[in-house]
């Protein structure tokens, strides 16, 4: 007569225990990310969607205006302008363009006009965008760039910027003092034209909960593998 019984081995047990309870952190890790995105996004949300305020002349606390919509009066300095590179669109190549905004008695402030294609990086090809005199300028506010860990510094000397520092672009072109943030410039309604700005329906991806259903799936798979295996039957 033979019967099934669970029989646990040495090995595969010390094998799947402590592979379980990684898999099942890394869900429940992934989980607490969903969570802490949700509420990022809430935020955003809300922030962008209030009526636009006077733009702030100093910073110190930048998590309370992060993506606050914010309007300010000034001039762009095009002599001045940065390019940050490897910005496509739609599956063009581009940068995007960031000119220094001079406000009457007061600070630079650094504004992400959007996005240019990559053949009109000359100003000299794109007049469209070299608009003068005292304009309106409203979006959102946004705190220098962390770099990626896989993104090289910027050379200042070979006018290469990959991201935003503020201060040093400020330095770079003698602006003076300049604000700590910068503002992604909303585009206009409409058709698009260049500059391309940023759009006001920001949009957050939110994807942990793929990633951890993904992880709870392997925990529950490898749970089921085990048992499978250790499921034996004995000959009497």
């Amino acid at each position: 007569m033979s019967q099934r019984r669970f029989k646990p081995t040495l090995w595969p047990t010390v094998f799947t225990i402590p592979s379980l309870i990684i898999l099942i952190a890394l869900g429940s890790w992934q989980v607490h990310r969903m969570n802490w995105k949700n509420s990022i996004i809430e935020t955003v949300e809300q922030r962008i969607s209030g009526e636009p305020i006077d733009a702030p002349i100093s910073l110190k606390n930048i998590e309370r205006w992060r993506y606050k919509r914010v309007a300010v009066v000034g001039t762009f300095l095009h002599e001045k302008e940065f390019a940050i590179t490897g910005k496509p669109f739609e599956g063009t190549a581009g940068f995007h363009l960031i000119t220094p905004l001079k406000i009457s008695n007061g600070p630079i402030i650094l504004v992400n006009r959007g996005w240019i294609p990559e053949k009109l990086r000359a100003r000299n090809t794109r007049q469209e965008t070299l608009v003068g005199g005292k304009l309106l300028v409203e979006g959102i506010i946004r705190e220098d760039k962390r770099k990626g860990y896989f993104v090289p510094e910027n050379e200042p000397k070979n006018e290469v910027w990959l991201y935003v520092n503020t201060q040093q672009m400020a330095k770079h072109r003698q602006l003076g003092p300049t604000v700590n943030y910068f503002i992604d410039q909303f585009r206009k309604p409409g058709p698009y034209t260049l500059p391309i700005g940023a759009s006001e329906d920001v949009e957050i991806r939110n994807e942990h909960l793929q990633y951890a259903l993904t992880w709870y799936f392997l925990a529950l798979s490898l749970l089921i593998i085990y048992f499978i295996y250790h499921y034996r039957t004995d000959e009497n």
